[in-house]
């Protein structure tokens, strides 16, 4: 076992130390008796530089979602107002989400006008810790629990049943360990960003 290890271990490193020399070869550079060869390399930039800005451009436009709340894995700007269903991104600061802003993506589930009623479903101690459905125009939208992943308390943000004022959402996701306005309430619509589903 340890030979197979040292003979691989060999011919990788072999294969390491030819690759200067052929990259060289490749880009047109002049490598022992071989002359140099420009224009090789000016085809070669003119193939990957293209692609290289393309991809620069891509990555500083898209917006990674490293969260499974939502069914996207990559997300962008969209023009136009924030609309019920839509994917929007904003910046939380809240305890639970740690000692630094952090950005996210939800969606939104729950417009201004709408009637948006907490149900109590079980009760906590001192009305703590206990679990929430939230129903929109009647419809169910989410229900919190009492704890998160991590073992921290998770208290159901009080709102009774009243429509949601202007200027605000509910922001939601159908994942039931989505941290969302479950548990903080509304969000200004000022705050958010509209954005779409690109993967």
């Amino acid at each position: 076992m340890l030979r197979l290890g040292f003979v691989i271990a060999n011919a990788a490193s072999a294969r390491i130390a030819r690759l200067p020399r052929e990259a060289a070869l490749a880009l047109g550079g002049a490598v022992g008796d071989r002359d140099a060869a420009p224009r090789r390399l000016w085809i070669a930039m003119a193939i990957i530089l293209p692609i290289a800005f393309l991809v620069w451009t891509a990555l500083h436009s898209v917006t990674l979602v490293m969260s499974p709340s939502i069914d996207a894995w990559m997300v962008r700007r969209a023009p136009g107002p924030v609309g019920k269903g839509d994917l929007v991104s904003f910046t939380l600061v809240h305890p639970l989400a740690g000692p630094d802003p952090v950005n996210v993506t939800k969606r939104v589930m729950c417009i201004p006008g709408e009637i948006l009623r907490q149900v109590e479903i079980q009760r906590g101690p001192a009305r703590r810790y206990g679990r929430s459905a939230y129903l929109c125009a009647g419809k169910l939208i989410g229900i919190t629990r009492p704890f998160g992943r991590n073992g921290q308390p998770l208290a159901p943000f009080p709102w009774g049943a009243r429509p949601i004022p202007a200027g605000y959402v509910y922001v939601g996701s159908d994942h039931p360990d989505g941290f969302d306005s479950r548990y903080y309430g509304p969000v200004k619509i000022e705050r958010l960003t509209r954005m779409e589903r690109v993967l």
